[in-house]
């Protein structure tokens, strides 16, 4: 069945507003209850919350207003307190039968455990029949029995005005009709902020007490979340009936939430035979915790919740999650779409991220895809869904070294909708052979990508005593130099993890595939990494170079000054042809300028300088060991060294100059689209700014790439 769309609950305000229940003064400070004459501080966290349990009670429940009495005053033996809302069965308010504690949004569990038992004594004291206790995005209900003990128990929900008869469950398909003729509620949307708060509460609440470390939470957490969206997704249901993941009332609280345990893990067990690579192990948590967790979920619709919103929400979430326990530095929101964005992928490409993370360069993939068979085909037509889902299916991977972000990156898919199929625990820098041997995904082979966008680490040494993969890679090799004849080839001891996965990018390609890469601006200008560059250049068609700001990872953590590369894989003969050519050309320049007889020149001229220092009075009696001792001999040494090595540099450096001049008119320089931004949107702490200049460039970019493309007879 087709689920209906909920609009989110702050309608209950504007709602209140416009039946002339609620005004909310112009500055937003007061929030008067018109038929009530009370007016509260609207800027207090518990306001909004107390305005909506109101509201909810008299659209949504019809009580009459004077059945309700707001802040009202309750005798706890020799105190007076205050229950935030007491719902009566008369006008005279001689017969309660609710009372409703209202908390705040962020309120921790065990604020909310003590505000239950707080309302409970309010029930108590006052003879009513029923508890609500609500922080918004938490609902607990409970009746009071009638005889001692006064133990709780779990109901589903409160009566509505004119019933005293309460459903053993509260949500059902579509917000139909119940088994036994109780009008159930739908699932609703939720904004991005209310989901953010609901996830994190979540979590906090599943960890806060000790049991769990907040990665076993987090981890747990998801598969809770995995369970949520498989129960929403069950087709073989009819509207009213009850959705499994909510708590549903039994005899005892002890019923209650083992039998929503039981229902859980039989959507886990359904769910996991559809995706076994996401979890590989079952639920651990308590009855008790698994419901604290249905908690502030059952409401949500997580299916039908806008998926940016949706989105967003558990980026959120998880990246702070994530910053505090790994050190990972996810790829800002506008980086991820400016790179997509700008690049031409299509529903018939292989795309890969081969450092996922969260998965955020994938899911944006995928949004570009289907938004463009949306446009295509239409958005509910078969065609749409078969040209995005097979995409997600067969055509995007991902891979992440971290085994726990890589589970995550898959549960941030499905939430998606889809696309997790692809997503392997892997370290990207291994042999391809080794990741699709181990991940048991054939899909993972070199040459056979159209797309790479990745933002790789930055900064870690991978080195040969730890990674014997390196000696694969041709950046890990110091090769001969040119302008040193008697250089030899040799094994760099380590090299920095950004630098290896341009390389295995390249193998991952196609030719004339594309590779949108975050790097360290180190890269585009040490000295030292001059190679680099060299190998780039005669590898791939260098199409663009963004520069970042400063501030682009300072709010997850970094500050590396980054930029964006843009690169096209070159064809074989291409490369080739460069190689060739470049080395012809240096073999040219060589003899030309006689360097070795120039270098074997110097070298005698030395040799001859030392040995003359050698036989001088002061020096010719001794033993080498005993000159080098000597302060004069030493500096007179040095300077005939120092006399040598400038002439070799200065040799080597006007032959290299010749190579460049003549480098350039042999292989034109190729055109570059060169940027910088100053202002992409947000700022070092991550707040919003009001000028985002990625969109700019991104049009022009995109011009530019296609352009490009078309003169180099591409894709």
């Amino acid at each position: 069945m087709k689920k209906k769309l909920i609009t989110q609950s702050d309608d209950l305000i504007a709602q209140g507003v416009a039946k002339k229940l609620i005004r909310i003064d112009d500055d937003g400070k007061r929030i008067e209850y018109l038929r009530h004459g009370i007016s509260r501080d609207w800027t207090k966290p518990e306001a909004i919350i107390e305005a909506k349990a109101y509201l909810t009670l008299v659209l949504q429940y019809e009580y009459p207003d004077d059945r309700i009495q707001l802040f009202a005053p309750v005798t706890i033996g020799s105190s007076l307190r205050e229950a935030d809302i007491e719902v009566y069965a008369d006008s005279k308010h001689e017969m309660p039968i609710i009372i409703v504690e209202c908390k705040k949004v962020e309120v921790t569990e065990a604020e909310f455990r003590q505000a239950v038992e707080q309302a409970f004594s309010y029930a108590v004291s006052e003879g009513a029949r029923y508890v609500w206790t609500t922080s918004g995005i938490k609902n607990e209900y409970y009746e009071v029995p009638d005889k001692k003990p006064k133990a709780r128990k779990t109901v589903a929900d409160i009566p509505r005005f004119g019933s005293m008869y309460i459903s053993e469950y509260r949500y059902g398909v579509n917000g139909g009709i119940g088994k036994h003729g109780q009008k159930t509620f739908a699932l609703k949307q939720v904004t991005e902020d209310e989901l953010t708060h609901r996830f994190a509460q979540a979590h906090q609440a599943l960890w806060g007490g000790g049991e769990l470390n907040p990665s076993d939470a987090f981890d747990e957490f998801d598969k809770l979340i995995f369970c949520k969206i498989w129960d929403e997704r069950k087709e073989d249901r009819e509207d009213g009936d009850p959705y499994a993941f909510q708590v549903i009332a039994e005899d005892t609280p002890e019923q209650t939430n083992a039998a929503l345990l039981k229902r859980l893990k039989d959507l886990y067990a359904e769910g996991r035979k559809q995706a076994p690579e996401v979890f590989k192990d079952d639920i651990r948590l308590s009855p008790a915790k698994v419901r604290t967790v249905v908690s502030y979920l059952e409401d949500v619709n997580l299916t039908e919740t806008d998926l940016d919103s949706k989105g967003r929400a558990f980026e959120t979430f998880m990246t702070s999650f994530f910053r505090g326990n790994f050190g990972q530095f996810f790829t800002p929101r506008a980086v991820v779409k400016f790179i997509v964005d700008v690049l031409p992928i299509a529903s018939n490409w292989r795309v890969l991220d081969t450092s996922c993370g969260s998965g955020g360069f994938l899911l944006h993939a995928l949004d570009k895809v289907r938004k463009a068979a949306e446009k295509k085909y239409g958005a509910t037509t078969i065609g749409c869904y078969k040209s995005w889902h097979g995409f997600a299916q067969e055509r995007l991977f991902g891979i992440e070294i971290n085994e726990q972000i890589a589970r995550t990156a898959k549960m941030n898919m499905i939430i998606h909708d889809d696309g997790h199929t692809n997503v392997v625990a892997a370290d990207g820098l291994q042999p391809i052979g080794d990741i699709a041997t181990k991940s048991g995904n054939r899909g993972f082979k070199d040459e056979s990508f159209d797309c790479i966008i990745t933002n790789p680490p930055f900064g870690s040494t991978i080195k040969q005593t730890e990674h014997a993969y390196l000696g694969l890679y041709g950046l890990a090799e110091r090769g001969v130099d040119w302008l040193n004849p008697k250089s030899k080839a040799a094994q760099r001891p380590g090299v920095s993890s950004e630098i290896l996965f341009i390389e295995q990018c390249w193998h991952f390609l196609v030719e004339g595939g594309y590779l949108a890469i975050v790097i360290p601006d180190g890269i585009l200008t040490n000295a030292s990494l001059q190679y680099v560059r060299d190998w780039m250049m005669e590898k791939f068609r260098v199409l663009a170079v963004v520069s970042l700001p400063q501030t682009t990872f300072m709010s997850t953590g970094a500050g590396v000054k980054s930029s964006v590369l843009f690169l096209r894989k070159r064809t074989k003969r291409e490369t080739e042809k460069l190689r060739v050519g470049k080395e012809s050309l240096q073999r040219k320049i060589a003899e030309k300028g006689k360097l070795v007889e120039r270098l074997a020149e110097i070298e005698k001229t030395r040799k001859a300088e030392l040995a003359k220092l050698d036989k001088r009075a002061e020096f010719a009696a001794l033993k080498p060991k005993e000159r080098k001792e000597i302060p004069e001999y030493k500096a007179t040494a040095d300077q005939i060294a120092a006399v040598a090595e400038k002439a070799v540099a200065e040799l080597r450096d006007k032959l290299d100059s010749e190579y460049k001049s003549a480098a350039a008119e042999a292989f034109p320089d190729e055109d570059i689209f060169m940027a910088i931004a100053d202002d992409i949107g947000f700022d070092a702490t991550g707040k919003p700014t009001k000028v985002n200049e990625l969109d700019e460039i991104g049009a022009e970019l995109a011009k530019f790439i296609n352009a490009a493309a078309e003169e180099g007879g591409g894709r």
